[in-house]
């Protein structure tokens, strides 16, 4: 009887030994991925990408684990993942300042965490980690940083079309594999409402869209497309793809109708055969396939107003949104390079605003009366006639910010 009791006995602690272990391993998971805080970065290797072969990102988030994406050595609670944006640019030659003061805007206004994936030249990784490492001690973001990278038999042709670097956007869905939703800016953007609020869209999307974009213009009388272009476009005046939102899980198993073949050709295969054929038609560049694309596919394309991509076309030859007028510019897109000389002072007076704003609240609470007496310095242009619309929407965007900032002692 004995031995039995002695058996029993080490079978209950062997039975509570386990139930111990169980319970830990459920209350412990190795820290990153994203959806988590920190996390190492999104990478994803492409076939082509060079060097060591496998396209890892470079950089870290704002939490610091992405500098080691090997390290599984700190543990923290499993809670529920909170969702991140991702939200994707591309960085050649002068375009660093820009680009921060983009990064800037976005992170100023948005509520959920952002995870920014950065193409740059090599040349600026090190200016761009200086300064989002900088930034660490928002815990808002997490970044990765990547080289520029094209299929190698075509590279050179690749990089060389519209602008340097700016058709590697085409190639994002191959290499973030690890992405399911993706939103793509130009540089020269500035968001004046939270990104969460384009990323919202993406639940507007019908079952066959897989992207969004704005109109190329509202007015076809000043369209560039119906005009002179000598390809397929979209719509009655093309699409522009300085901010496009995209679901690319979608995009990577779409089968692409096209003026090639009578086989569909998925989104890998159908881009050099486009350049191939309409490589001394087209002006654009990468907006310009992107165009032909959706012209076979428009089922594929939810477009969203102009007030999410305001260009200085809109305002140049009289206001042509209707929808800022009333709500206000929610992108602003300050393309041609009107940040940056006197053609459009209403626009450069909104890019300085920004990139000379610090994260302090009372920074950002107190931009907009500075920036109101700018504007009304530009009123002797079109845009500046209308510079309100300028600021509308901004100007809720600091109150939403200001009534949802702890106000003593916490941080946002």
């Amino acid at each position: 009887m004995r031995r039995y009791l002695r058996l029993a006995m080490l079978c209950l602690a062997c039975g509570f030994c386990s139930l111990l272990y169980a319970f830990s391993q459920l209350a412990v998971s190795p820290e990153g991925g994203a959806g988590g805080g920190g996390g190492k970065p999104q990478a994803a290797a492409a076939s082509w990408l060079a060097a060591d072969g496998r396209g890892a990102a470079r950089g870290a988030g704002s939490a610091g684990p992405a500098a080691h994406p090997g390290r599984s050595d700190r543990y923290r609670l499993k809670v529920q993942p909170v969702e991140r944006m991702h939200l994707a640019v591309v960085a050649c030659g002068e375009r660093l300042e820009e680009t921060v003061t983009m990064l800037k805007s976005a992170v100023i206004f948005s509520i959920k965490p952002l995870w920014f994936h950065i193409f740059a030249e090599d040349q600026l990784h090190d200016s761009f980690k200086g300064i989002l490492d900088s930034w660490s001690f928002l815990q808002t973001f997490n970044y990765s940083l990547y080289p520029i990278t094209f299929p190698s038999e075509n590279a050179a042709e690749w990089k060389k079309l519209f602008k340097p670097c700016a058709s590697q956007r085409l190639f994002l869905p191959l290499i973030l594999k690890e992405v399911d939703s993706l939103l793509y800016v130009d540089t020269d953007i500035l968001f004046l409402r939270p990104v969460d609020d384009i990323w919202s869209l993406l639940k507007k999307f019908n079952s066959t869209q897989i992207a969004a974009m704005a109109p190329e213009h509202e007015e076809p009388r000043i369209g560039w497309y119906n005009r002179f272009a000598r390809h397929p476009y979209y719509g009655k005046t093309g699409v522009n793809s300085g901010v496009m939102l995209m679901n690319v899980t979608r995009m990577r198993r779409k089968h692409f109708k096209n003026d090639m073949t009578a086989v569909r050709l998925r989104w890998g295969d159908i881009l050099m055969p486009l350049l191939k054929k309409y490589k001394l038609n087209i002006t654009w560049g990468d907006q310009d396939l992107l165009n032909i694309i959706f012209f076979h596919n428009p089922e594929s394309l939810f477009v969203f107003p102009c007030q999410w991509n305001y260009r200085p076309d809109h305002c140049l030859y009289g206001s042509n949104c209707p929808e800022a007028e009333e709500e206000g510019i929610f992108i602003l897109h300050g393309n041609r390079g009107v940040y940056h000389d006197d053609k459009q002072p209403a626009f450069r007076a909104m890019y300085e605003a920004l990139r000379n704003c610090s994260f302090e609240d009372d920074n950002i609470h107190s931009l907009l009366k500075p920036l109101e007496l700018e504007l009304q310095k530009t009123v002797h242009t079109y845009c500046g006639k209308i510079y309100k619309i300028f600021i509308k929407q901004l100007t809720k965007s600091v109150r939403d910010r200001y009534n949802r900032t702890p106000k003593k002692g916490g941080s946002w």
